[in-house]
């Protein structure tokens, strides 16, 4: 369901291929940042759609393990975790709400994860660049908060 696109940050990224550096551990550390956003984004998304029932799919939106490794390119899963108190899958709730059902007990689609990525496209670039520009000006490798999403928590949009 998530998809993260890199479009204009083509000049970075032939930054850190000159260094040599797509595949260390300062792109491991973006890729660790970049997750932190879009998971803030989901739930932030989740909650504008007014998903929250019990709040178990929600508080379960994570991105669990390590950073792969995918050859020419780095990654990480984010999504719903594990069950809610009736051992209905969260990820599958999550499908269901994006996507809408058909028949007996149609739910419509709302599409929550869409614009769980259109809050991503705004957030991830400038938190990586700045990864990217204190490593240029540190030469050391950066450290993320423990807790993500931007400014450490969930931040509503204002207008």
């Amino acid at each position: 369901m998530a998809r993260f696109d890199t479009s204009g940050l083509d000049g970075l990224i032939r930054d850190m291929e000159n260094m040599g550096q797509l595949s260390g551990e300062v792109a491991k550390v973006m890729v660790e940042a970049a997750a932190q956003e879009i998971k803030a984004a989901w739930k932030e998304s989740a909650e504008d759609h007014g998903l929250r029932d019990t709040g178990a799919m929600i508080e379960s939106i994570d991105a669990p393990g390590p950073v792969m490794d995918f050859g020419t390119a780095l990654g990480k899963d984010i999504y719903p975790t594990g069950k809610d108190r009736k051992g209905v899958r969260n990820a599958e709730k999550a499908f269901i709400l994006h996507y809408g059902r058909n028949g007996w007990q149609r739910i419509a689609a709302t599409y929550w994860v869409d614009d769980a990525d259109a809050i991503s496209e705004v957030r991830v670039p400038p938190r990586l660049d700045a990864i990217w520009q204190e490593f240029l000006d540190t030469g050391k490798v950066p450290s993320l908060p423990a807790s993500g999403g931007s400014a450490g928590g969930i931040t509503k949009k204002t207008e």
